[in-house]
This record gives structure tokens, C-alpha cells and sequence, in this order.
């Protein structure tokens, strides 16, 4: 069983840089037309100053975590046993090329079904610019397949 008194852990944050070429990539790679994320005039006509992330862009930031999902050395769990079991995203301000992210994540529920067969762990993570704004809100869920 999963350690439960870790709820409330908080990991440590870092910080990325938005590339206005790795939004384009990221546009491209999901399979977005939108001409506002890869062409700097649309996303100025359209009010922005500058590139904007697409949708769920946020989850590529989460890879510049210096440690590789540090919540697997935390809990203990073999990555051969955990699957993703959701995730969810509240847009709160645009994330735009030249930004700075700071990305802040804790546990914030440990529960299991099936007697224990399956655990799940539930992540908040917040992205904060440069200017303390909080962009985006997220929960990320691991499922952790036991037995």
C-alpha cells in the first residue's frame, strides 16, 4: 500500500522557458490549425502578445522537472506498474513565448479500489509566470497497478 501520510507532500518547483519554436512544434505535433500558434501576426491580431501555448501545453513543461516523475522515488512504485488515469486543466491566463514558468505540484489524494488491487495518486500542479500570474491549474491522476 502506497504511503498515505504523503499527501500534502509538495515537490520542489522549478521553472522553464517558453520557446516560441517549441510552441509551433508542440501546435504541430497535437495537429492544431489555429494559425494563432504558429503565426506570430494571427496571435497579436487576436490580442496576444506573443505566441500562446496551445491546450494542455502545460504537460510538456511538467518534463523539465529536474528528477523524471519524482513522485514514483517518493512512493516507491516501479514505473512498470503505474499507468495514466487522467488529467484535467482549468485555464486561468494565456502562457505565451517568452514566458517563464514556475510549476509548483503536490499530492493532494492517495485512495485505492479493488481491495487494493489499484492505487491511485492525485497531483495538483500550478503554473505561475514570471509576473506571479497563475496561468493554469491541473490534476494529474497515476494508476498504480498491484498484485
Amino acid at each position: 500500500m502506497l504511503d498515505r501520510s504523503k499527501i500534502g507532500h509538495e515537490f520542489p518547483c522549478f521553472s522553464a522557458d517558453v520557446e516560441k519554436g517549441r510552441l509551433k512544434f508542440f501546435a504541430k505535433a497535437i495537429g492544431e490549425t489555429n494559425p494563432i500558434y504558429t503565426d506570430e501576426e494571427a496571435a497579436k491580431e487576436a490580442g496576444y502578445r506573443a505566441l500562446p501555448a496551445p491546450p494542455t501545453f502545460t504537460a510538456v513543461l511538467d518534463q523539465e522537472s529536474p528528477e523524471f516523475l519524482p513522485v514514483l522515488g517518493l512512493l516507491d512504485i516501479d514505473i512498470a506498474k503505474i499507468l495514466h488515469g487522467s488529467q484535467a486543466f482549468e485555464y486561468l491566463a494565456p502562457i505565451c513565448a517568452g514566458d517563464r514558468i514556475r510549476v509548483d505540484t503536490r499530492i493532494s489524494d492517495i485512495f485505492d479500489k479493488k481491495g487494493g488491487a489499484l492505487e491511485f495518486v492525485v497531483m495538483e500542479h500550478c503554473y505561475t509566470n514570471q509576473d506571479d500570474v497563475l496561468t493554469t491549474r491541473a490534476t494529474s491522476t497515476l494508476v498504480v497497478r498491484n498484485g
